[in-house]
This record gives structure tokens, sequence and C-alpha cells, in this order.
């Protein structure tokens, strides 16, 4: 792979000399406590700001302040005028824009489309506080204040909307986000590397239009242009049996590989013609592994988007530094005493890893940080963690999580660079484990271990979603969590039982599970602990029938699962489950004409009914289900017996119409 300059090798900017930060300024008063009478960078974020290194905006003021940069934040801005855009004046440099750790629609509405009435993100969990699309409203708001300024945009939702992608809310495609912000560069996925080099490169004088060549950034040029030297590949039409693809051996070379780029089809295309966008949702999600990864080019009407490609993974040793940087750990002082939610949920928890290979369709973590692990040392964890026990308000000895997007995926990489560096794969694990997967979990019982050693500190929990596809490869995994870090229930992601569902979202069958299930099981006997299982799962995903979600209700009764509370599959942008919601095309294989179509479930009363499968114990949904299971032939599932699903009966007072709750929390097995 190839290799990148050192995160914190460049030579630091004049300021740096202004020392560190107590909390990165909000306001002119507090730039003039600092001595700074501008700052060089402003970040405008959709979140509250807190000092830590889960957030953002905290991440990257951090970092480019370890530059020698002056940043301010703007957080939560009105947006009904430029106003707010402009309190702490014209920086020096550039704005960051991005709308907070969450795409904005999806923190504002549920999968029904309703409005939440709360933002774990906001002081005291209001909501409202975040436009709609708040890349595409910050953006233009820094234009009308500062016309001339760059703008950068980052974050995961304009990582998640880089290219003409589906908008769930609107039910339409949309232009790439770049295009209708009008701002100058847009920076996706791991934001770290290009940030610190575009930072360094404007300080120095270049003008923003002439950074073209930085991974991880995409940008806009008129149709047609590209720079000397370079290949374009038609990729626009969908793969036809028997014709050379856009990934032909001759483009594979790599000498011809960094000077290649893939045409996409134009975003007028990809609106107008499903299987043109699943066709150019494959092709996209096939060129994101930074070894070997093409730049990609969309036309917007008569300017093209360039997407350069991703960027070189963090090493161990930029990682450490990068998250002891000096975070307050806590909310901005303005704040007061107001509750951030968000920040509650993570102030004694420690990240210890980026990535996953996951690939499960439906989920945006590997479009925005990468399939490429990448792992803390043991020694900067556990200095995290003792500076939680010395200096995080309220801390009684329970590290809440040690984890990321994956509980146990902490330095697992494939045993073969080469083989890492030519791989096309879209999961490591699916449908098996690949074979040049290590899923070797020593160095993390190891790192489990001294963290409980840590003195001071009671017990360590872990939270993060645990992979038990990869758990059950190791028992000594399995019993190390269950003996010492489950506290009382371990949440875990089936997503479904039946396996046509399951391999569209590229989930392991539902064997897996009970492998683990039994695991678990016997190491909680054995630990003399009682201890359950949440099961989360998925209703109304792309590929799933009424008879699906059937055979799953009558497996959580056979098993005794209760769910409180269930998920519906919410389309997310850029996801390849989302291009099948859209599209009933299956991204997933080649996309032409004749291939595997997939059913959707697109109307409201159908994805309530789903859900309702998912809640079978419920009187509420009991007249639903048994209009369906009447309709569905299985009126035999009605009764007042142990074989039955529904009762005939229905309790006085309910079966009334009512919206269900979001999530997926389950009871314990009765």
């Amino acid at each position: 792979m190839e290799s990148a300059p050192n995160l914190f090798g460049y030579r630091k900017h004049w300021a740096h000399k202004l020392g560190i930060a107590p909390e990165l300024p909000m306001s002119r008063d507090e730039m003039d406590l600092l001595g700074w009478d501008r700052c060089d960078v402003i970040i405008v974020t959709g979140d509250a700001y807190v000092d830590h290194a889960s957030f953002g905006m905290a991440l990257m003021g951090r970092l480019l302040e370890a530059q020698g940069f002056r940043v301010g934040i703007i957080a939560q801005p009105d947006w009904t005028s430029a106003e707010a855009f402009g309190v702490l004046g014209r920086p020096n440099l550039c704005f960051g824009v991005g709308a907070g750790n969450m795409d904005s629609m999806v923190n504002r509405y549920t999968a029904d489309r309703c409005p939440r009435s709360d933002d774990a993100y906001s002081p005291g969990g209001a909501g409202n506080r975040r436009p709609d699309r708040s890349v595409l409203v910050y953006a233009q708001r820094v234009r009308e204040a500062f016309k001339d300024v760059p703008i950068l945009l980052g974050g995961i939702e304009a990582s998640l909307r880089r290219v003409a992608h589906y908008d769930y809310w609107s039910d339409a495609v949309r232009r790439s986000v770049l295009v209708d912000s009008k701002a100058d560069l847009l920076i996706y996925g791991n934001a770290e590397r290009a940030l610190c080099e575009v930072a360094h490169r404007l300080a120095r004088g270049e003008p923003i239009r002439s950074i073209r060549d930085v991974r991880g950034t995409a940008y806009l040029t008129p149709h047609g242009e590209r720079p000397p030297g370079w290949t374009e590949l038609d990729a626009s039409a969908p793969e036809q049996p028997g014709l050379p693809t856009a990934r032909g051996a001759q483009a594979d070379r790599a000498a011809e590989r960094a000077r290649t780029v893939l045409r996409l089809p134009a975003f007028e295309q990809v609106r107008a013609e499903p299987m043109r966008y699943a066709h150019a949702a494959r092709v996209l999600h096939l060129e994101t592994n930074p070894g070997n990864a093409r730049a990609l080019v969309q036309a917007h009407g008569d300017r093209d988007l360039w997407l350069n490609p991703p960027p070189i993974p963090l090493t161990t040793e930029e990682m450490d530094r990068l998250y002891e940087l000096p975070f307050s750990r806590r909310p901005h002082s303005s704040y007061g005493d107001a509750r951030i939610p968000a920040w509650e949920m993570i102030r004694f928890s420690v990240t210890i890893m980026r990535g996953c290979f996951g690939g499960c369709s439906f989920c945006s973590i590997t479009e925005h940080e990468g399939r490429i692990i990448q792992s803390r040392s043991e020694r900067s964890v556990l200095a995290e963690i003792a500076e939680i026990r010395d200096r995080t308000p309220g801390f009684t000895g329970t590290i809440s999580d040690l984890g990321g997007p994956t509980a146990n995926m902490y330095r697992l990489a494939c045993r073969d660079p080469a083989v890492e560096r030519a791989c096309r794969r879209l999961s490591c694990v699916y449908p098996d484990v690949c074979k040049h997967m290590s899923t070797d979990p020593s160095a993390l019982i190891q790192l489990y271990r001294k963290a409980r050693a840590v003195p001071g500190v009671k017990r360590v929990l872990i939270a993060s979603g645990l992979r038990y596809d990869l758990a059950v490869h190791s028992p000594a995994y399995v019993r190390e969590l269950v003996t010492h870090h489950v506290g009382g229930y371990l949440k875990i992601a089936p997503e479904h039982t039946e396996p046509g569902p399951l391999a569209l979202m590229v989930k392991p069958g539902i064997g897996s599970f009970e492998r683990f299930r039994q695991l678990f099981e016997r190491f909680s006997r054995e630990a003399g602990k009682e201890q359950y299982l949440i099961p989360y799962f998925i209703a109304a995903h792309p590929g799933t029938s009424d008879e699906d979600m059937l055979n799953l209700a009558l497996w959580l009764k056979r098993n005794g699962f209760r769910p409180d509370q269930v998920q519906a599959y919410l389309p997310t942008p850029m996801a390849l489950a989302t291009a099948m919601y859209h599209t009933g095309w299956n991204p997933l294989r080649p996309v032409r004409p004749g291939a595997e179509r997939v059913s959707v479930v697109r109307k409201l009363r159908q994805r309530r009914l789903h859900k309702a499968f998912l809640r079978w114990h419920d009187p509420e949904n009991w007249p639903q289900l048994r209009e369906a299971l009447r309709r569905m032939g299985r009126a035999d599932l009605i009764g007042n017996g142990k074989r039955h699903l529904i009762p005939s009966f229905q309790p006085a007072g309910s079966g009334k119409a009512r919206p269900n709750a979001q999530g997926a929390r389950t009871r314990p097995p009765r």
C-alpha cells in the first residue's frame, strides 16, 4: 500500500507558539483571552461542542491545533441568517463544515419519516437545534458571510453524500452534497491526513482551487477536463456478459491504476435509471480499498465530480498521538450544567480501534471508516483509562466500553499485505471468514486483563457491537468476555433468522448466533452469573417477505425473546442496501439485464406489519397480525395454545394503532 507522510511530521505553523487552549474558543471574548486576533480555521458543526475525541469537531480541532493552527468552533449556529457564522470573524485559512457525528436526517427523523423530539448531541437533549441537511445549509450560510473564504466539507454526512445518492426522506436521487453546497473541497472518510495536508498547503499560500491531488478528497472541474497523463475508463454502463469490464486486467496493473479514473454513470443517468444507480453503487464500493482503489468521476450537468482514492489508514503510532491530544474530555464551559446525553454515554468509554471489515450492506461504517482496522497501542489505551479515572467527573470505577465500530476486531488484519493490497472483497467474514484474515484475539484478551488491573478500576464493560461470527472462532475470547466484561446483558445483532434477508444484509446464518449463544450460556454458568443476550433484529430490510418475518417471529417465540423495541430498516445514503431499496437490483453482484432482483418493503402498512411480527407478544399488534396470518393462510397460528403465535381473544382496551418505538432492545428470555 502507498505510504503516507507522518501525520505529525509537518513543520508546525507559527501560531503553535501561542500554546494550547484549555478549550477551543466559541466566542471573540474567548479568543481575546487566548491572545488571538483571528482564527486560522473555524469548524462549524451541528453538534454541541464536547472536547472529547469521540466528537468530530474536537478531534479535528485538536489535531489542527497540534499542527500549530488556531482553531475556533461554531456549534449549532442559528442557520436562519449568516450573522451567527461571523461570530468568530474571518478565518485566515478556511472554514470546515460538518453536520456532526450523525447524518442530520438520521438525527432528526425516524425510519417512518416522523420528526424526533430529542437530540442526544444537544444541550439538554433538545431537538430542532440543527437544520435538515445541515452540511448544505451551513456551507451556504458561510458563503453568504464570507464569499471568498475556502470551505471544506467533512464528517459522516458529507462522506456518505459525496456522490449522487438516494435520499430516503425526499424519496429522490440527489446530487453530490459538494455541488449543492457551493463548497470548494469535500473530505470523505477518516479526514485526518487530508485535513492536515490541505491546511498546511493553504498556510503556504497555495490557492484552494489548485489542491486536487489529496487522497480522500472530492472536487469539481469542468466536464471532460482531466489532468495530463490520466486514462479514463468508462464504467457508466451496467456490466454486460462477455464484454470487458472496468475491472479488466490492464487497468489493474499498479502503475496504470494510479493514473486511471473510472467514469461512473452521470447524476442525470442514475436519477433516471435505477439499474445504472445500482451499478454505480457497486463500482463505487469495489473501489474502496486504499491499496488498489482508482479515482472516480461523475458528471453533474456541465461539471465533473472527481473523487480521489480513499485515505491511507493511520498507523498505530499516529492513532496513539491523535487520541492523546490535550482534550478537556468534557462539554464546553458555556453549556454550564446542561446534560448532553451523547457525552454522558461515552465519557467513561475508550476508543481502541477504527474501521470494520464486516461489510454489512445496511451499515455506513465501512463507507466512512473503511475495512482496514486501525488500532491503538495497549500503552495508549491503558493511559487513557488512567486519565478517565483521574480527570473525568463522576467516575466510580466502571469503564463503560473498550471498543469502536466493533468490539472484537482490535488488531485483526490480513495475514498477507500483498493480498490485502489486491483484495476487492466487500466483506472479510462473509459468507465465511476469509482464510487470509487473522482471527487471533490474544492481543484483545491481554488488553482486557490489563485494563481491569488498572488501579481504581472496578469493572470494564464491553458495549460496542460484537461480531459473534468472529468470536466463535475463539472460545477463549468468549470465556474472557462473558466471565469479566458483561454487565448482565450483552447486545448482539443477528439481524434476522432467514437466509434470504441475511444474504442481502451480508450477515452470517443464524447458526453462528446459536453457536455463540451456547458458548455464552455455558461460560455464564461456569462463572456463576445470570446473564442474558439482547439480540437486535431489523424489520422491512430489502429482500424480506412477510413469510420471512413470520418465521422470525416464530423463532423469537420458540426461543423466549420478547423485543421491547424494534428497528425498521432505514435507508442511509450510499449504503448497498439503500441501492437495493431504491432500485430493486442487487449490487452485491454484477448489475445487468436479467440479473437478480430484490423485493422491497416500501408501503408504511407493510413496514408496520414487519415491525409487528417482531413484537408478536404485544396485544396492540394482535389485530394486525391476525389479519395478516389469515391472508397468508396461517390461521393455524391463531389460538390460545402454546403452539400458537397469537391468541384469538383481544384484551379490553388494547388493539388500537400506535407507533412502535425505535431501537432493538429485548427482555431476557422467559
